[in-house]
This record gives structure tokens, sequence and C-alpha cells, in this order.
């Protein structure tokens, strides 16, 4: 495991450091970090003179405040200078992490009108002619939109359009490296459905599918399905289907370390928004009995009064077939299965020894779990896992790389479990998920992804 994602809740510096050349001086600048629980990550020497060395040292802080004291303690100390501080995270996304390049080459007049003026008047005639040769011959055949209203990024919640982007450009990144699939950010500054529908509509020709994130419940749910009836290409909500359909991956292997059945298993789902709905319907959907979801007041069951909504409404008539009422607490006693897609710290080691024997636990909540990995597995869970090993970049990539390639018009429950039983079988015997860095974990998600759509279609692929 890499300092990184060791540290990956706490805030990471890069401190460039002038330090006295004598014994002992860097000792006490690490003892001074240590009072403050600061954690020394990589160091490297940039700079010696005759009395002095300089050092970039990356430092891992729990938060602001911690970060700012331990500065503030580092500069009293005497004959030490601190030369700058750099966030590393800022850096790599300085000028974006996209940007719109040729596949093609221009070096010659010869090649210009070829590609432009005159020669791309005959691909526009053809086009005329055969309007489908356009995604063969334009880029929208392996091109996808990825928009939303920054409504609900990450666990980060309503932070608006611009702080959305660094997620839409970082989904793009994998969709490029992992999938070979372009992708355009479009930034929707509105919390109406139909705005938001007409907007893609509007510009739904220009992509082979589009995909939309970050737009809060029950929102998402009614632009997903107002969408779905207005264009009829692919549309997929990662929050809701990536997400659903990696847990339903890992949970399928996990199951096999247990020795558990779909049919028998009792699951609870922490969080009724985008994830913990299309959790449920697809668990249902794939064979499993028996789910209670809770939000903040509770259970949801069939005939609650408050706080409920049209979606909890529906799903209430499908899931908490024994009525349970309750909090979280309550809820988690004797279940099998906890998935946490809500809020951190919501779950205690308590919690889980109430649960039944060998619990598995899936801790979701991003940037922090409901429950940290070690005190779950100190408090007796056969499995605990949280969003960086189970996450829907994992699965997206197959999905849409898969899609696209077959042309298919919808993205249906059947293509989703393919995706699921593939990524789950390609998975190390000691593993619940494979590599999410092995491109091949992605071509095969793909091509399954391909296959079944074509033989939903009664198509075949091609030798």
């Amino acid at each position: 495991m890499t300092e990184i994602e060791k540290y990956s809740y706490k805030i990471t510096r890069k401190i460039r450091i002038r330090i006295p050349d004598i014994p002992g001086a860097f000792g006490l600048m690490a003892t001074e970090l240590g009072k403050h629980g600061a954690v020394l990550g990589d160091i490297t020497k940039v700079n010696l003179t005759s009395h002095y060395i300089t050092r970039d040292v990356i430092i891992f802080f729990d938060d602001e405040k911690q970060f700012s004291d331990t500065i503030s303690d580092l500069e009293q100390l005497k004959n030490y200078k601190i030369i700058s501080i750099e966030d590393e995270v800022l850096n790599i996304h300085r000028g974006g992490k996209i940007a719109v390049t040729p596949t093609v080459k221009v070096d010659t007049l010869s090649d210009l009108r070829m590609i432009y003026t005159p020669g791309v008047a005959q691909v526009c005639n053809y086009i005329v002619d055969h309007p489908e040769a356009a995604r063969e011959y334009t880029s929208i055949g392996n091109s996808v939109c990825i928009a939303t209203n920054g409504s609900a990024v990450l666990g980060l919640g309503n932070i608006g359009v611009l702080a959305g982007m660094p997620v839409m450009e970082g989904k793009s990144v994998i969709l490029s490296k992992m999938a070979n699939v372009s992708c355009v950010p479009i930034l929707i500054e509105s919390d109406r459905a139909d705005m938001i529908v007409d907007t893609l509509a509007a510009v739904s020709k220009t992509f082979g599918a589009v995909m939309i994130e970050d737009i809060k419940a029950p929102l998402c749910f009614e632009v997903e399905e107002k969408l779905q009836e207005r264009i009829n290409m692919p549309i997929f909500h990662d929050d809701q289907h990536g997400t659903a359909t990696v847990i339903l991956s890992a949970l399928l292997k996990a199951l096999q370390f247990v020795d558990k059945k779909k049919e028998n298993v009792q699951i609870v789902i922490s969080g009724a928004g985008a994830a913990g709905m299309a959790t449920a319907r697809m668990l249902l959907e794939y064979g499993f009995k028996h789910i209670t979801i809770c939000d903040r007041k509770g259970a949801i069951y069939k005939g609650r009064p408050e706080n409920m909504d049209a979606y909890k409404h529906s799903i209430a008539e499908r899931t908490n077939i024994k009525g349970e009422r309750g909090e979280l607490k309550e809820i988690m006693r004797g279940k099998d299965i906890f998935i946490g897609v809500s809020t951190a710290n919501l779950v205690s080691k308590d919690m889980v020894r109430s649960m039944n024997n060998a619990p598995v636990i899936f801790a979701l909540a991003n940037p922090f779990p409901e429950i940290r990995l070690g005190d779950a597995l100190e408090a007796g869970a056969a499995i605990a896992l949280d969003g960086r090993t189970i996450n829907n970049c994992l699965i997206f990539p197959g999905i849409i790389r898969g899609t696209l390639d077959a042309g298919a018009p919808r993205i249906t429950y059947s293509m989703k479990f393919s995706a699921a039983e593939t990524l789950a079988s390609l998975a190390g015997k000691h593993d619940i998920v494979p590599d999410f860095m092995n491109p091949g974990v992605h071509k095969k998600v793909a091509e399954a992804v391909m296959q079944t759509a074509l033989k939903d279609s009664g198509l075949h692929a091609e030798a």
C-alpha cells in the first residue's frame, strides 16, 4: 500500500524547509511534527551548503487547523526556515486534466485540404445520404457527454458546477485511459429537471451516450427518466448505476468468502439517495430478497408518514418485507451485510458486533466511510472495505465502452449484470475486486457488456 493510499483521508502538503546541517537537526523537526500528530512522508534532499540542508518533505495532516498549528510551531524553530508550501493535489489539477486534441496529422496543405475544405464536403454529403454513418466518420460514436449541476458532488454536497468540474474531468481521464472514450464535461447551472433535460436533449446528437453525474436525489431520478424518454440513446447515471453495479460485483465475491446465499442474506443499506436506491433496485432484480434501506429518519417502510417522496414510496413497496422500524443501529442487528452510501462515522463497533456472524461491511461514504475499516474488523467483520476499493471507476469505463461498441440504445439490467459478474470473475483468489489499473479488466468488462447488448438485440458480434 502506498503512502498516498494509506493516508488518503489526510491533507497532503509538500514543505520545502531549510534546516541546520548538524546532527539531530532533522530529528528535532520530526519531533515537532510528532507533537502535533502530523505524519512524515517522502523526504528528498534539494540542496546542501556548508551550513544548511534544504529538503522537500511530504507531510500528512488530519485537518487545516492541525496543518496551521504545525507550520506555526515549525517556523519558531531557531535557524530553520520554511521556503515554500505546495499543495500536491492542486498542482496536479493546475490547467485542468483534459484537453481536446486531434486524432489526425496536419503536416501539409494536402492534409489540411483532406480534413477541412474542400475534402470535408465529401464526408458531409455522405452523411446527408447515410445519417447512421456519422457514428463512423465523426467522433460521435466514441464520445460521451458527462453533465452535472454540482448539487451532489462526492460527499461534499451541493458545491456548485464550478467546484464539480474537477470530478467531471477526473471521470473523463478514466474513460480516456481505460476505455479509449472521449468525454466532454457539460456544466448546467440549474436545479430544474426540465431545463437540464432540455439542455442535454439539445446537444445529444453530438455524442454516442450521455452520462449524468453528481445531481442530487430525487432530481437525478426525474432527469434520467425524462431524458431517456426524450432521446433514443444510452443514459447512464454513474452515481446510481455504476455504484450499484460495482457493489453487486463485490457482493457476489464476498458471499463466496462467507459462504452465504443471496436469497438468504439480510442486507441493510444506509443512504436513500441515488446510490442507495439504485443499489437496492439492482440487488432485488438480481435475486436478493431481504433488503432494508435507512435514511436520516431510520428504516424506510411501507406507509411511513415522514420524509418520504414518490421514489421512497415506490422502493418501500419492494423492500423491508418485515416492516422493520427504528434507527440504523436497531436495523443493523442480526443483519449479514451493511452497505453504506451515506455519511461518515455513522456506524460504531457495537453496531457491527450486533450483526449476524461473519458480517460483510461495505462502508462507501466519500470521502470518509461510515466506519473505519480497522474498527469494523476489530468488531468481528469478516470483510470490511471502503470506497477506495469498491469504486465505480472499476465498472463505468467498461460499461460505456461496451455500450458504444454495441451501438446499444439503452443500458439494461442484463448488461449491468454481465459487467458485475465479469468484474467479480476477474478478482484474484483472495480479492473482492480486481486491480483498477489493469487495462485488461476494463476490456473484458466491455466485451461482456457488448456481447450481452448484441444478444439482447438479436445481433452477433463480428469475429
